[in-house]
C-alpha cells in the first residue's frame, strides 16, 4: 500500500477551513472511500503527490489538459503575459485574436463573450436565448451537468419529463419552474414535452456528447432530429461543449457531428490550463448582449491575458498538429479500451476520440437512469486498487476518463494491465 500519511495529515487540516476539505466536492474522493490525494507537482501525463508517490493522471484537471501537465510552449506564453500584468480590467489584443480563432474554429460562434467559467457561460447563453426569443422555459437533458446554476440544478426523478425537483438545497422551486426535464436518447419523450410547451421554449441546451454521467453516447440521428425540432418551433438550440469543445475533434462535437446549433458554450481546452469560458452563437442572438441590447453581461476578470495567452497557444498548437494530435490521442484511447475489453466481458466501455469511461454494467449506459444502475460499490473498488498501483482515473462513476498526447504507448500498456489485474482481482473477489 501506498503511503499517504501527508495527504491525511494536510485534507485533517483542510476539513477545518473548507466544506469537506475541497474547493469542489469530487475531488474529496468521497465516492470512492478514499482520501484525497495533495498534489506537489505535475509534468506531462504525471502527478506526484506530497508523499512522493507518482500516477499516471487521467483527470487532466478534467479536460483542459490535452497536451499533458506543462507543456513548454503554453507555460512560457503564460510567462510572458504574466511579466505584462496580471489583468486590466481593459481590452486588449490578445482576446480579440482569440475569438478570431475560436469563431473560425467553430461556426456556430459567429459572435463570442469571453468568461472565466464554463457555469458562467452556460447561464449567459441561457440568458441570451431567453432574451432574443421573449420567452422563458428551458429543457435540459437528466445527466447533463452545465454548472451551478440554479436554475439548471434540476433532478427528473424516475419518469419525470415535466417539471423537476431542485437538485441542490438552496435552489428554491420558483428558480426551476421553467426548466423541464428529458431523458437522454428519447425522442418521443422530447417530442412530446415540445408539443405540451408550444411556443414557450426558449432554448434546448444539451452536451451533444454527454461526458458529465461518465461518457454517454448519442444514438444516430438524436442531434440531428433535436437541430429540426429546434428549427421548427423557433427554439435556440444549445450545445454545452465545456469538456468537448476542441477535444471531440478541432471543431469540437459540432464538428464531428456535423451538426451547427443557434449558440455553444465552450471552455477547459481554451484556457489552456487557466480558469476561462465563453459563450457565442449567431450574430443576431449575441447582438442582443449589452451594451448592443438589453441582455447583460458583465465579468471582471472576463478575457484576463494570462488566460488568453495560454489559450491562443494551446489553440495554435492544436491547429498545428491536428491531423497527428487527434488520430494519436483516439489510437491511445482506443487501444486502452480494446486492451481491457479483450480480456473483460462483464464491463461496458464507452469511448470517443480521447474520452473514456468504465462503467461497471453489462451495456452501454444510453442514458442517466442506466447510469445509475451501474454498481458503484465495484467502481469504488476498482479506482482504489488502480490507484495503489500508481493509475489517477476521475474518483467518480460520473466522471470520463482524458487520454493526452503526452501519454505515452508504455503508459497505455502498464494502464491497461494494471486495469486488467483489478478487474480480474474484482472477478475472483465476487
Amino acid at each position: 500500500m501506498k503511503n499517504v500519511k501527508n495527504s491525511k495529515n494536510v485534507f485533517k487540516q483542510a476539513m477545518k477551513y473548507m466544506p469537506g476539505g475541497v474547493n469542489s466536492p469530487v475531488r474529496s474522493f468521497n465516492a470512492v472511500n478514499e482520501v484525497p490525494r495533495f498534489v506537489k507537482r505535475s509534468f506531462g501525463p504525471y502527478i506526484e503527490d506530497i508523499d512522493d508517490n507518482m500516477y499516471i493522471d487521467y483527470i487532466s484537471s478534467f479536460g483542459p489538459l490535452i497536451f499533458g501537465h506543462g507543456r513548454k510552449e503554453i507555460i512560457n506564453a503564460a510567462k510572458e503575459a504574466l511579466d505584462l500584468g496580471t489583468t486590466y480590467g481593459a481590452c486588449h489584443v490578445k482576446e480579440v485574436k482569440l475569438a478570431k480563432i475560436i469563431s473560425e474554429l467553430m461556426p456556430s460562434m459567429e459572435m463570442l463573450r469571453l468568461t472565466s467559467s464554463g457555469t458562467e457561460a452556460t447561464m449567459s447563453a441561457i440568458r441570451a436565448a431567453r432574451g432574443f426569443t421573449a420567452k422563458d422555459k428551458v429543457i435540459k437533458f437528466e445527466g447533463c451537468y452545465h454548472g451551478h446554476i440554479d436554475h439548471l440544478l434540476v433532478s427528473a426523478g424516475s419518469g419525470a419529463s415535466t417539471f423537476g425537483e431542485p437538485f441542490s438545497k438552496g435552489v428554491p422551486k420558483d428558480s426551476i419552474k421553467n426548466t423541464l426535464v428529458a431523458d437522454f436518447n428519447n425522442l418521443n419523450q422530447l417530442k412530446d414535452i415540445v408539443h405540451k410547451n408550444k411556443d414557450e421554449i426558449a432554448a434546448i441546451i444539451m452536451e451533444p456528447i454527454p461526458a458529465n454521467m461518465g461518457l454517454v453516447l448519442p444514438e444516430e440521428g438524436f442531434i440531428k432530429e433535436i437541430r429540426e425540432i429546434c428549427n421548427e418551433d423557433k427554439i435556440v438550440l444549445i450545445f454545452d461543449e465545456v469538456i468537448t469543445g476542441f477535444r471531440a475533434s478541432l471543431g469540437g462535437a459540432e464538428q464531428l457531428l456535423n451538426i451547427k446549433p443557434d449558440m455553444s458554450c465552450i471552455g477547459k481546452i481554451i484556457g489552456g490550463g487557466f480558469p476561462i469560458g465563453a459563450f457565442g452563437g449567431k450574430q443576431e442572438i449575441m447582438e442582443t448582449i449589452s451594451p448592443l441590447g438589453g441582455v447583460y453581461h458583465a465579468g471582471t476578470l472576463s478575457g484576463n491575458p494570462i488566460a488568453v495567452s495560454a489559450g491562443l497557444s494551446t489553440l495554435n498548437l492544436l491547429i498545428h498538429e491536428n491531423k497527428k494530435l487527434y488520430s494519436d490521442i483516439e489510437s491511445k484511447a482506443l487501444r486502452l479500451k480494446e486492451n481491457i475489453l479483450t480480456e473483460i466481458k462483464n464491463i461496458a466501455i464507452t469511448q470517443l476520440g480521447s474520452m473514456l469511461t468504465i462503467f461497471f454494467t453489462d451495456k452501454n449506459p444510453k442514458n442517466f437512469d442506466d447510469v445509475k444502475k451501474c454498481d458503484f460499490k465495484q467502481f469504488g473498488n476498482f479506482f482504489r486498487y488502480i490507484l495503489d498501483k500508481g493509475v489517477l482515473f476521475p474518483p467518480s462513476q460520473f466522471e470520463t476518463v482524458f487520454v493526452s498526447s503526452a501519454h505515452s504507448n508504455d503508459d497505455i500498456n502498464k494502464t491497461s494491465e494494471i486495469c486488467i489485474e483489478a478487474l480480474k482481482n474484482l472477478e475472483k473477489s465476487n
